[in-house]
């Protein structure tokens, strides 16, 4: 199998400017918004992964007893998160990483708990649900200052940024809902923190952190914009997902695409886990933007379709093409090194998460393609749960889930406006014509020189890579002596690294 196109997927290219109003985000296709827009605000509220017309769906088919909607909803009602008698428990700093008294799993609950008795409540109408969820996020509006803790804080910010958004998103309209307050800490205890990821990379060079690190950070800043209707946050966070500097940005996710319409996701280069994560919170993104009229999905030819593909594919036990790539690490002025990945990790096929029915409906049901192996391991996920579902550990948490419940829909259903076929090569063109070549430069040959201990928090990617390599995983050596070994990890990784 040859690849189609092959990008070198890591360089350091200055940070794409915010174009100002979301209606004119340079180079992306835009449809009319599917919900109407609230008075005064710049975006459709709800507008993030559930839309006005997604909620008036899931009631009824509940009501009328339709399948799958009523497995999916019988998921969420028998979640323990989803229940009334849920109490917030808000902390004012939430350390995440290695030496920090780490308490975010006190966060992470609280918000799913917020997130499915908001949810149970827009498809139950029961006002204890949505009064559950505005008392949680009452609360830790009114406590939460700061992220604290490794380079792990930046995880927080982005995947319980999004998260937290989308909870709130549902009962913004609540008349007990403090939504000043709530917009306040989500911008500057979140927001904020994952801006600079995005500029700055914690330091580091910007393809040391793995895709999933700047997807989380990505996924917050939008939807950040979205719900505080900032516009110019949301031109940054749709800039940066057409030609960011690291490894979120779609071409350096999905740095290779092959002649059978598979794209590589580098993730899978990595560990099944990660790359899991990874296309559930590109899917997550792309939805939060189709939700307010701009199609990422449909982004340079459906690049994201055909990297979806490809891990449904290589999840399932399907053999996949895999190009090998070299991703430059280390702290910026400090120590350097780079590793190689040169075939695609094990999978266990068991091994799932909540992610598919969001990009299959997408793209099967709206879109109306062919999606042979994302219709496959949709059928094999459902019915899908949320947070509680999945283990009890952080991965578990990563995704917000209830797909089945919340995407499952009608062919051709919730289009408000197909975008043009040609739309990502004229955005590609715009992109070039205006300067701002959104493909990624060769990476530039690194070198090993300090031990990168020295710099520990800035290199670390939040599990300790470079300790515990084996030889047996496959060895990258790079000048300087500094070895550094691809992990393979064969077994259910649930972290979100």
């Amino acid at each position: 199998m040859t690849p189609v196109t092959s990008t070198p997927p890591f360089s350091r290219r200055t940070l794409l400017k915010a174009t100002g109003a979301a209606g004119v985000v340079t180079g992306t296709a835009l449809l009319a918004p599917p919900a109407a827009r609230a008075a005064g605000s710049a975006y459709a509220h709800p507008g993030l992964l559930h839309t006005s017309a997604d909620l008036a769906r899931m009631r009824a088919k509940v009501k009328a007893g339709a399948a799958p909607y009523t497995a999916g909803y019988a998921k969420l009602t028998a979640n323990r998160h989803a229940q009334t008698g849920w109490v917030a428990n808000p902390q004012a700093t939430i350390y995440r990483g290695a030496g920090s008294p780490q308490n975010y799993t006190i966060l992470y609950n609280d918000i799913h708990a917020a997130y499915q008795n908001a949810l149970r409540y827009q498809v139950s109408g029961d006002d204890a649900h949505a009064d559950t969820a505005v008392a949680i996020l009452n609360a830790w509006s009114g406590k939460l200052t700061q992220l604290a803790g490794s380079a792990d804080r930046f995880l927080a910010s982005g995947l319980y940024g999004y998260q937290f958004a989308n909870a709130a998103e549902l009962v913004r309209e609540h008349g007990d809902f403090d939504l000043g307050r709530f917009q306040e800490m989500l911008s500057k205890v979140f927001g904020t923190l994952a801006d600079d990821f995005l500029v700055r990379h914690n330091g580091a060079v910007d393809s040391n952190y793995w895709t999933n690190w700047d997807l989380a950070n990505m996924a917050c800043v939008l939807a950040t914009g979205v719900f505080c209707d900032d516009r110019a946050q949301v031109g940054r966070a749709v800039d940066y997902f057409k030609g960011g500097v690291g490894l979120g940005a779609v071409k350096n996710a999905i740095p290779v695409v092959y002649d059978d319409g598979l794209a590589e996701w580098l993730e899978a280069g990595r560990d099944q886990g990660h790359a899991l994560l990874g296309v559930g919170l590109m899917g997550t993104f792309c939805e939060m933007a189709w939700n307010q009229g701009i199609d990422l999905y449909g982004y340079d030819d459906s690049r994201f379709l055909k990297g979806a593909q490809y891990v449904a594919k290589w999840t399932m036990g399907g053999e996949v093409p895999f190009t090998a790539n070299t991703r430059r690490k280390g702290a910026v002025g400090g120590w350097s090194g780079a590793e190689t990945v040169s075939e695609a990790a094990g999978v266990d096929p068991a091994m799932m998460r909540p992610i598919w029915a969001m990009i299959a409906n997408h793209y099967t049901k709206r879109r109306g393609v062919s999606a042979s192996y994302l219709t496959q391991i949709a059928a094999k996920a459902a019915p899908e749960g949320g947070g509680g579902d999945y283990g009890p550990n952080s991965g578990g948490y990563d995704q917000l889930g209830f797909g089945t419940l919340a995407f499952t829909r009608e062919k051709g259903a919730g289009v408000a406006a197909s975008p043009e076929p040609s739309a990502s090569a004229s955005a590609s063109a715009s992109a070039s014509a205006a300067g701002s070549d959104p493909r990624p430069q060769a990476a530039a040959s690194a070198s090993a020189s300090a031990s990168p201990s020295t710099d520990g928090d800035l290199a670390a990617t939040g599990s300790g890579d470079l300790v515990g390599w084996s030889a047996a995983a496959g060895v990258t050596a790079v000048a300087g002596g500094l070895l550094l070994l691809r992990r393979r990890d064969r077994g259910r990784r649930g972290a979100a690294e």
